[in-house]
């Protein structure tokens, strides 16, 4: 899975993240770490590999814009990430994953570069990354609750609860709705015959 062990890998992460994340996003990525390891418990998944796709996920969240717009051009992302920190941030991490720290397990990459938006066929990974970072403690919004009663017995309609608010709010922002979300939405409606 992995080209070093996980706990220097670990402590490699974390030493970055303590660097260059701002405090607030660095206690997020630490509750992110403790919720993807109980949910990955809960549904059978490596406790260590969700806690490690936690600490990467936000890695360049604390970045200013301009910064992620070199790495987007650098990395050869897609233009549309341009401008977009909330978008940009998680692709930005997975290609860094790769590049600089060695990792090439597939499901582990996918786990944080979806992390935002969720995609049609999500592993239980990435389900698990997706939803640990939409309801770790520190999150508050009207639905969240709801949504953290249905992680307990359901990680599907968990998401499904997740991504729907979610279209829902960028929709009433007049923001970009990436594709991914909508096809995350529907594969999952699909699957649970909605």
């Amino acid at each position: 899975m992995l080209n070093e062990d996980y706990g220097r890998l670990k402590e490699r992460i974390k030493s970055y993240i303590e660097k260059n994340l701002k405090e607030k996003r660095l206690r997020h990525t630490l509750a992110v770490e403790k919720e993807a390891a109980r949910l990955a418990e809960r549904y059978g998944e490596s406790a260590e590999k969700a806690g490690l796709a936690a600490l990467f996920h936000d890695m360049f969240r604390s970045a200013p814009t301009s910064v992620l717009n070199m790495y987007i051009e650098r990395l050869g992302l897609p233009s549309e990430l341009k401008d977009n920190p909330n978008l940009a941030h998680g692709k930005i991490a997975a290609e860094i994953m790769k590049r600089d720290y060695g990792i090439e397990d597939e499901d582990l990459i996918n786990a944080v570069a979806y992390h935002t938006t969720g995609r049609r066929g999500m592993s239980k990974l990435e389900k698990i990354i997706f939803l640990a970072d939409a309801i770790e403690p520190g999150r508050d919004y009207p639905s969240v609750e709801e949504t953290r009663r249905l992680a307990l017995c359901d990680l599907d309609r968990a998401c499904l609860s997740s991504l729907e608010r979610t279209i829902e709010y960028v929709r009433s922002q007049g923001k970009y709705l990436d594709p991914d979300t909508i096809d995350a939405r529907d594969d999952l409606k699909e699957k649970l015959n909605l």
